[in-house]
Order: C-alpha cells, then sequence, then structure tokens
C-alpha cells in the first residue's frame, strides 16, 4: 500500500525529537509519538521505515501510525506530538472551590431534624447558601466519589 502522508523533518525538527526523547520528561503519548515521527522521517539522514516496521517496533497499531503521519502532514510538528482534543468532553460542573465546599459541608453536621446528610440535602444546601446557582444530587454524588469522601 502506497504510503499517503509522507513524513519529512527538518534537521532542526530531528534534533528537537531527539532530545525530547532523549530528556524522557514529556508525558508516554508524546515520547511515542515523537518515535514514529522519527522512524517514519524519509527525508536525507532519517531511516524512513515502513509503517508494519514502525508499529513492530514501537508496539502500537498501524492506524496510530497513519493518524500521527496525517496529523504532522496536515497540521506540523505540535500538533503531532499533542493529544488531540476531545470534543465530546462535557465541562466541569463544579469547579475547585465549589466543591471544597461541598466537602467541608459533608465533613460537617448535618442539619437540626436529620441524622445525616443526603445527596439531595446537600445539593439543596449548597443552592441555600449560594455556592452553585443549581446542581442535581447526582452531580453531588460523582463529585463526592471522585473526592473518596464518605457522606456521614
Amino acid at each position: 500500500m502506497k504510503k499517503q502522508y509522507h513524513v519529512q523533518l527538518s534537521p532542526d525538527q530531528r534534533c528537537q525529537l531527539r532530545q525530547l526523547i532523549a530528556s524522557g520528561e514529556a508525558k508516554a503519548r508524546k515520547l511515542t509519538h515523537a518515535r514514529v515521527l522519527l522512524k517514519a522521517d524519509s527525508s536525507e539522514g532519517g531511516p524512513g521505515w515502513t509503517d508494519t516496521a514502525i508499529c513492530a517496533a514501537v508496539e502500537i497499531s498501524p492506524a496510530t501510525v497513519v493518524r500521527i503521519r496525517k496529523r504532522f502532514h496536515e497540521e506540523g510538528l505540535d500538533a503531532a506530538l499533542k493529544a488531540k482534543e476531545q470534543q465530546n468532553r462535557r465541562p466541569r460542573q463544579l469547579d475547585g472551590e465549589q466543591e471544597a465546599h461541598l466537602v467541608a459541608l459533608v465533613c460537617g453536621d448535618a442539619p437540626e431534624g436529620y441524622a445525616r446528610w443526603s445527596l439531595r440535602l446537600l445539593a439543596d444546601t449548597l443552592v441555600e447558601l449560594k455556592v452553585v446557582e443549581s446542581v442535581s444530587h447526582e452531580t453531588v454524588r460523582q463529585t463526592l466519589k471522585k473526592t473518596s469522601s464518605s457522606r456521614g
């Protein structure tokens, strides 16, 4: 199969990728992408490996190699190295300060007339204290589960 996206690195780019790998301080995905680009480099002085050889050496799928080549070809070196932003990620319901208020509430005593905090009571109290405009009990549950706090 003929390669659709050719990787041709400049000497500066090649040097930058080698330094990135040598330092070993970047995220694993970024280092893997750098290795793929170096091995796929078909310019003068580059090894120009096949996708199959790159897959075996770096232990990734052929589709990943094609995606890295394509991003380098279309968007450049920086885009090929970093992870693509997720399109469907929902924003957080509570920010750090609001989560801190929630955890402080849970750690305190339950209101008069209640034996312990319930999720709905916590959600209502957050709204009453004007920490948030509105919040569901499910958001409270997920936040407490994430922070590994107990409700009582």
